[in-house]
């Protein structure tokens, strides 16, 4: 599923956004947090429209802050024109901050990128204006090969975005400095692609900062992969500001229900390809016949496989609520509903309460997620990764951040399973 370029710039020509001293006609993008804006003269930051049909010769994306003025749209968020299909969505909270003379969005930039800047006060005030509300739309931008994994059942863990902050970054090439593997070899470089879902609640994230994980600011060259962490909160970028988050303790989130796995081409255009579906445990293929060569992409799954069920690659992460009582095995639909996980819809009653339940251990003195047990061996990913801990456990860097070890089942201590309670 995608928009045409033909509905892209002719059901919304009426749409005019302002950007420096010029107006363009646009479309929105993610509900108005970032813009399409057409032109027929290659002004800059525009490139050449090579898409069929396109009515206009240059385009280019633009984040909502940078334009000045939005007309020909409703004004009020919850307009039904601008709902989406379940529902009406609080907008997301912009960075804020006031400026000055003596500070402005280029010096908070620069600080932005100096790690030596991680607890300047005016920078923790910006940093801590990117909220994360039940129901925000989470990203985080994926390989091939890791597109393939989620589809056998990998969660979602580590470093993400929320949508809001990177939909301007629409094409391959911009949205590189958000990927969290080393090696883009194995991928063409003219397709990216990327996990949605919706964040279940605040405290399932964290911020990536240098009082929190000093140790992943310090971890050399080569114990890492993707870009270095800097500790200020921001992402690695010559010019964008992006708060970036990392799951809590990097442990596994449970797959929201409607989540979808999504390819980004080298013009801009999104295409959904799958949209999981918790009840029948596994993803729905969405993408039809113009976008079914993307799927080829994907190493071990077939393109014309309309359904994928989740495999045996499963965290020790559950999603747990009760009904009258009883424990079930709950299923989140934020921000509204949460239910208890049953087939047909008459029995998907809301549940009285939730909580996520992971199993946490201690290997020689480091705090470790337990992700699964294989012949008197477990799967341990670190809390809080370090040089010296990653040495010690002979722990490996799977993306950015993530670092993960086998160790004996008899050498884990303190083995304990823990609920983070959400209030309903």
């Amino acid at each position: 599923m995608a928009v045409t370029p033909q509905e892209r710039t002719g059901s919304d020509t009426h749409l005019r956004v302002t950007l420096g001293d010029s107006t363009y006609p646009a479309v929105e993008i993610a509900r108005g947090a970032a813009y399409e804006l057409f032109g027929t003269d290659r002004g800059e930051g525009f490139e050449p429209d090579t898409r069929p049909g396109a009515r206009y010769p240059f385009h280019r994306y633009a984040h909502v802050t940078e334009v000045t003025a939005v007309n020909g749209r409703p004004a009020d968020p919850h307009h039904p024109d601008r709902a989406h299909h379940d529902g009406p969505e609080e907008p997301d909270d912009p960075l804020t901050l006031p400026l000055s003379r003596a500070v402005g969005w280029r010096e908070i930039h620069s600080r932005s990128q100096n790690p030596a800047a991680a607890g300047d006060p005016i920078l923790m005030n910006l940093r801590a204006s990117a909220h994360i509300r039940r129901g925000t739309r989470m990203v985080k931008h994926l390989s091939a090969q890791q597109v393939a994994a989620y589809l056998r059942g990998r969660l979602p863990h580590g470093f993400c975005y929320r949508e809001y902050d990177v939909a301007h970054l629409r094409t391959p090439a911009d949205l590189t400095l958000l990927r969290t593997e080393a090696d883009h070899g194995r991928d063409r470089e003219d397709i990216a692609f990327a996990l949605r879902w919706r964040a279940v609640d605040a405290s399932d994230f964290d911020l990536p900062s240098y009082d929190r994980y000093p140790g992943l600011v310090s971890m050399p060259a080569h114990d890492r992969m993707g870009a270095p962490v800097l500790g200020t909160g921001f992402a690695p970028s010559g010019r964008h500001v992006i708060p970036e988050f990392v799951t809590s303790n990097f442990t596994d989130l449970p797959m929201t229900a409607g989540a979808t796995l999504v390819a980004y081409t080298a013009d801009g255009d999104e295409a959904i390809l799958y949209t999981f579906q918790p009840e029948q445990r596994g993803w729905l293929r969405m993408a039809g016949p113009r976008w079914r060569p993307l799927l080829s992409e994907l190493p071990g799954i077939p393109p014309d496989q309309e359904y994928v069920q989740l495999g045996d690659q499963q965290s020790a992460v559950h999603l747990v609520g009760t009904y009258r009582g009883e424990e079930c095995v709950a299923v989140a639909d934020p921000p509204g509903e949460f239910r208890v996980l049953a087939m047909t819809r008459a029995a998907r009653y809301p549940v009285e309460s939730l909580v996520r339940r992971n199993e946490y251990g201690r290997w020689r003195d480091s705090p470790c997620l337990v992700l699964r047990q294989e012949s008197g061996w477990l799967r341990l990913r670190l809390c809080r990764p370090d040089p010296e801990a990653v040495a010690r456990l002979g722990a490996q860097c799977y993306e950015r951040g993530v670092y993960e070890t086998w160790a004996p089942l008899t050498e884990v201590t303190d083995r304990q399973l823990v609920d983070n309670r959400y209030e309903l």
